[in-house]
């Protein structure tokens, strides 16, 4: 069974983050919400969701994340601020990078979080309009969904659908992913 991480940060937003916590459920992988501070509440930008996390990122580092395929990072302000600020989250997402394992970010998370961990040095990737003008190494691109390698980007709320599906493809399949896709009728 494919296994992803999804770091949440106070002020995430609420869209990129539930978005692909459901669809991947929806498609059989296992999704542990994972929550940057000692705290397992944390609390979302726009509706104030208080989304209870499943672990907190000190015990995750604790236990490993060897049998994990993918890491997914919300965008939204200040949750992408926060992953940025936290060097736990960087030392996470650059060991997974390092193993191989599948990157994902949405709207500001690409040029704010993967960005300075040099994620995106010679990559093509999207991001929320605007926030490319913060990559000076990688190729941006206007499309919704961009994988490269091992790299899935993506540009905002409206987009965390594809964003979704595009992880469910690199985990799983092609015909997993439009099974979901079908059935939310994205």
């Amino acid at each position: 069974m494919a296994k992803a991480l999804v770091l949440l940060a106070e002020g995430f937003e609420d869209v990129e983050a539930v978005t692909p916590i459901d669809y991947l459920r929806r498609a059989g992988i296992e999704v542990t919400t994972v929550s940057i501070s000692e705290n397992l509440t944390v609390t979302s930008k726009w509706g104030g969701i208080k989304m209870f996390a499943g672990t907190t990122l000190t015990e995750l580092t604790k236990q490993g994340t060897g049998g994990y395929d993918a890491v997914i990072l919300p965008g939204g302000m200040p949750g992408t601020t926060n992953l940025a600020a936290s060097k736990e989250t960087g030392s996470l997402v650059k060991k997974m990078a390092a193993a191989g394992k599948t990157i994902c970010a949405i709207c500001a998370a690409p040029a704010l979080v993967l960005a300075p961990l040099g994620l995106l040095a010679g990559k093509n990737f999207t991001c929320y309009p605007g926030m490319e003008e913060k990559v000076n190494d990688g190729k941006w691109s206007d499309s919704r969904v961009v994988l490269d390698g091992n790299v899935i980007t993506s540009r905002g709320a409206g987009t965390a659908g594809e964003f979704s599906a595009a992880i469910i493809e690199k985990l799983l399949d092609k015909a997993a992913a439009k099974k979901i896709a079908d059935a939310v009728l994205l």
